[in-house]
Parts: C-alpha cells; sequence; structure tokens
C-alpha cells in the first residue's frame, strides 16, 4: 500500500510511523503542509495518516485548512483507511459531528489508558502511552470509544468497523521525537483551576527508555488491525 502522512509542524513528526509501514513493505509520502506543501489529491494514496500538531491551530485555522479538510471528508465518504493522531484525532472528530474543547486537566508525559468495556481496539486492556495535550474531543455519533485514562475519558476512537481511527495518546512516540516537543514546544497546560496534575517535567518523561521499548508492539498491533478494516 502507497499511504500519505500530513503534517502540521516541524516538531510534530511521524516518529516511529514511517520506520513502521517501511518494515511491514509499505510506501509513503508525507506532506509537509506547514511548510506550504500541497494536500495530496486522495486518489494518490491507498490510505491517510493525518499527524500531530501544535494545538493552536484548532484556534487558529492554517491556510491549509480547507483543502485538507476537504480531503478528510474525502477520506470518510470512501472506503480507504484513514488514522488521525493527536490534533489530526481532533480535526476527524469535528469532521464527524463531535465537540472539540479544552479539557479539565492537560496531560503531558506518560499516563496509563484503561479500555472501554465496549472497545474493538487490539490492544491491552491497560497501557501506559504518551500524552501532548489540552483539548480533548467528545465521541462521534455511531464510533466506538477506545477507553480513556484519569484525565481525559476518551482517548480515542474506531468508526465505520475500525477503517477510520482518531488516537488523542500517542504509540508512535520515539526518545528522538519527543525530545523534539520538549526542546521547541510548550507543555500543554489546563484552563482551569485544577492545575497541571497530570503535567510530567523533562525527568519524569525521559527517565526510562523501556517506555518507548514497550510502545512498539502496541503500535504494531493497532496499525496491523487499521489497514485489516478494510
Amino acid at each position: 500500500m502507497h499511504i500519505h502522512l500530513l503534517q502540521h509542524g516541524p516538531d510534530h513528526g511521524p516518529a516511529r510511523l514511517t520506520d513502521w509501514l517501511a518494515s511491514m513493505g509499505h510506501s509513503y509520502s508525507t506532506f509537509h503542509l506547514y511548510a506550504d506543501e500541497l494536500t495530496p489529491r486522495h486518489n494518490e494514496a491507498d490510505a491517510l495518516i493525518v499527524l500531530d500538531g501544535p494545538e493552536e491551530l484548532l484556534s487558529q485555522p492554517p491556510r491549509w485548512l480547507k483543502a485538507e479538510d476537504k480531503l478528510i471528508n474525502r477520506y470518510l465518504d470512501g472506503q480507504k483507511p484513514l488514522l488521525g493522531i493527536g490534533l489530526g484525532a481532533h480535526w476527524l472528530a469535528r469532521a464527524l459531528g463531535a465537540v472539540v474543547a479544552p479539557g479539565t486537566y492537560a496531560e503531558a508525559g506518560w499516563h496509563t489508558v484503561t479500555l472501554a468495556p465496549e472497545s474493538t481496539f487490539d490492544l491491552p486492556e491497560t497501557f501506559s502511552a504518551f500524552m501532548w495535550h489540552r483539548l480533548v474531543f467528545s465521541l462521534p455519533d455511531e464510533a466506538i470509544a477506545l477507553g480513556g485514562s484519569e484525565a481525559a475519558p476518551l482517548q480515542g476512537f474506531a468508526w465505520d468497523r475500525g477503517r477510520v481511527m482518531g488516537l488523542l495518546c500517542h504509540l508512535e512516540a520515539t526518545p528522538a521525537s519527543v525530545n523534539l516537543l520538549l526542546s521547541n514546544t510548550l507543555r500543554p497546560h489546563a484552563t482551569s483551576k485544577t492545575g497541571d496534575r497530570y503535567v510530567q517535567d523533562d525527568a519524569q518523561i525521559t527517565e526510562s527508555a523501556d517506555r518507548f521499548i514497550q510502545l512498539a508492539p502496541l503500535l504494531d498491533r493497532l496499525m496491523t488491525q487499521w489497514l485489516k478494516a478494510t
């Protein structure tokens, strides 16, 4: 399969995703929309991944959003696999009629996700994932919830029998991708008086390399399930 990836900022790249695609024999193209690369056409790929990006883009729509939104809707209306991560999941949720808004808590660092009883995701009942968000989304109509963390009850969803997936948490994170965020990006912060209860510092985030290693099989299970959905 040939897969397109849409990137929305220099510090929010595909991380382990491209390594996984290459290892499974898939080809891919990454489109750097923030650098004025044109949004690809729907018929030029077999699947689409909408990557994370600065959450400010949700309140300050970028110049490319109209073209990207059109492409997302073409995939939603079609039969090809569509995956959104972080900001990408927010845009998928919004395109499906869900509400996107600031959460009670911000999340930055490593937190435990517990699968919902009705979840169809091929993931353990509980697992640790990397988080980097302040905004959350509601469950789109006809979607099935992934599950949630203490700070964010909805960490993802599957729609149209798993052909479309949105993930708030990050299974693709690597030490290099996280170091980019820590070096160049402000941590998410809650807008209420609840404070930063779920926002970890650099030492807490980087103290264990095993956490990144343990993400790899989770990403493999998720990506395999997603691409087999059609």
